[in-house]
């Protein structure tokens, strides 16, 4: 069975949402704790998080575990975040899970595909909601270095992705990867009108 790591990147400043989205609230909970209890219920061991903006605020109000990477970068863009996280997962671990915190509708059965996937001999999973891709993605280990290096500016694995076809495999999954990107958004998500974004198993 593979040891898998969850990544949750969380260091932005949020500026078109107005402040940090680690420490915005969506059901009750902070976006951080959403996406780290959501990597740790897919079947995470060790969930990471890497915060910037906002880094004490976020620490002092998370009610979910997780070992913090700090990134005193994160003004130059998502990339830093990436390349942070990536090198901080322990060497025990066969591969990574990364996801984004302000997507507060990815489900743990979404995390739990993605694995399964690199269980079947994937060594790039990424998921698809109604064919498009989004987050998660599971990399694996022998990978972590290339995609840290292809990374830049607010671009993450993506010309990692785009150079290795050969590589990603596309899961399907449940759930709605929705971006959080202002206030609007999140408030959309409260409404009943929210509904028709989930995407259904």
């Amino acid at each position: 069975m593979k040891n898998t790591a969850g990544l949750v990147l969380a260091a932005g400043a949020g500026r078109r949402f107005g402040g940090p989205k680690a420490l915005a609230e969506f059901d009750g909970r902070s976006l951080l704790d959403r996406a780290v209890a959501t990597l740790h219920a897919g079947g995470c061991r060790q969930v990471l998080a890497v915060l910037g903006a906002g880094a004490e605020q976020a620490l002092a109000a998370a009610t979910e575990a997780f070992t913090p990477v700090m990134n005193r970068r994160w003004g130059q863009g998502l990339s830093t975040s990436l390349k942070a996280g990536l090198a901080a997962v322990p060497q025990r671990y066969d591969g990574v899970v990364v996801t984004l915190v302000d997507q507060p509708r990815i489900v743990p059965e979404a995390v739990r595909r993605v694995i399964n996937a690199a269980e079947d001999g994937a060594a790039v999973a990424v998921a698809v909601y109604a064919g498009r891709r989004g987050h998660p993605m599971y990399f694996a280990r022998e990978h972590l270095d290339a995609i840290a290096a292809g990374a830049a500016g607010d671009r993450g694995a993506r010309d990692f992705l785009a150079a290795n076809p050969h590589l990603v495999r596309e899961v399907e999954c449940p759930g709605d990867p929705l971006d959080i990107d202002t206030q609007a958004d999140l408030e959309a998500l409260t409404r009943p009108a929210g509904g028709p974004h989930l995407i259904p198993s």
